[in-house]
């Protein structure tokens, strides 16, 4: 039995919910693959960072934190005030960060990442600002270091996107991509489709906890821009700085414009795209891309156009395989949750078949 030592870096309600999974699926965990996950290190921004080289016990971890009591203060446990100090004093396998999912803000995610790459460990991610900013640099220093660099929750969390592309079609040369990335926006411009105003659409999905109080990053567009720098990485192994992404929020769509659109059967979505500028569509070397993220009216033809709520959904086109079409739910704790433990899930699996 192999034992995979597993820090995690936010826990939060994400961090919590991995733990909470590890636990349940342990024995699953060890009867398939032969490995045995140990929860040796957790932290927050709040209360710093803990680790027991033993292990902690799960249930009283988490009861723990449910009641909020300081992790500084957990018995038999070692504290550092920060992650970037315990990591350095902790041996683990996998790190999972799931510290700041803020679109346009990389730290401390970045930093944590980068230490762990560098010491060898494995990461899996849901801080979506990190992996926007420096995807393709993570994913080149886990190849330098042996070691895998996951981050399937950051587009559409439990929702398995990434993992599709990099394993499902494997081979295929990715020729563009279209995507409803956020479901706040989605939501809206469905309430928009029946009749809603801007204003009382938005002021619905607030009131159902769908968008924050300050809602900037989901209708402006910023979430999503973040989806589609990851996805320029993975999927075109292409590196998008923020301002080489064309971006419009779905503020300024009126309720004309959004019934003009039901008449002329279609809907308005907010659409992030990547596509190969036509010139390179036929050179297996060297290409360049095109990125945006704006309202559009898609036809009802689209499967797209039927994706209402707050669902996701991603249309990859390839070389070899026409249109594949991935829909399902793109927010949550439990689905980011998921996300992440579906990379463990596949490092464990690697480790099991090298062995």
């Amino acid at each position: 039995m192999r034992h995979l030592r597993l820090a995690i870096v936010g826990f939060g309600t994400v961090g919590r919910w991995l733990a909470s999974a590890i636990h349940r699926r342990g024995q699953h965990m060890e009867s398939e693959y032969g490995v045995a996950v140990v929860l040796v290190a957790v932290a927050n921004r709040r209360h710093g960072f803990i680790s027991r080289d033993s292990g902690f016990d799960v249930p009283s971890l988490l009861e723990w934190a449910a009641d909020g009591r300081p992790l500084r203060e957990y018995p038999g446990a070692r504290w550092f005030e920060t992650a970037r100090a315990g990591l350095v004093q902790t041996k683990c396998d996998v790190m999972a960060e799931a510290s700041g999912t803020n679109p346009r803000e990389p730290e401390p995610a970045l930093s944590h990442i980068r230490q762990a790459l560098h010491a060898g460990t494995h990461v899996i991610t849901s801080s979506k600002g990190a992996c926007a900013a420096a995807g393709l640099e993570l994913l080149a220093l886990a190849r330098q270091h042996g070691v895998e660099c996951r981050m399937e929750s950051t587009v559409m969390s439990g929702t398995p996107v990434l993992s599709t592309i990099r394993d499902g079609l494997a081979g295929a040369r990715p020729v563009a991509l279209r995507g409803i990335l956020n479901g706040t926006a989605n939501y809206i411009l469905t309430l928009m489709a029946q009749g809603l105003e801007y204003a009382a659409a938005l002021a619905d999905a607030q009131a159902r906890g769908y968008a924050e109080p300050d809602p900037t990053d989901d209708v402006d567009g910023h979430d999503a821009v973040a989806k589609i720098r990851i996805l320029a990485a993975i999927a075109f192994g292409q590196s998008v700085a923020l301002d080489q992404v064309f971006r419009r929020g779905i503020a300024d769509v009126g309720p004309a414009t959004a019934q003009r659109a039901v008449r002329d059967q279609g809907r308005i979505k907010l659409l992030a795209t990547i596509r190969l500028r036509r010139e390179d569509r036929s050179d297996e070397g060297a290409s360049s891309i095109e990125t945006r993220v704006e309202p559009l009216a898609l036809p009802l033809t689209d499967p797209l156009s039927r994706v209402d709520g707050v669902m996701n959904a991603i249309t990859l086109e390839t070389d070899t395989v026409r249109e594949v079409t991935i829909i399902g739910p793109g927010a949550g704790q439990e689905q980011a949750g998921q996300g992440l433990f579906s990379d463990l899930v596949a490092i464990a699996r690697g480790l099991a078949v090298a062995r």
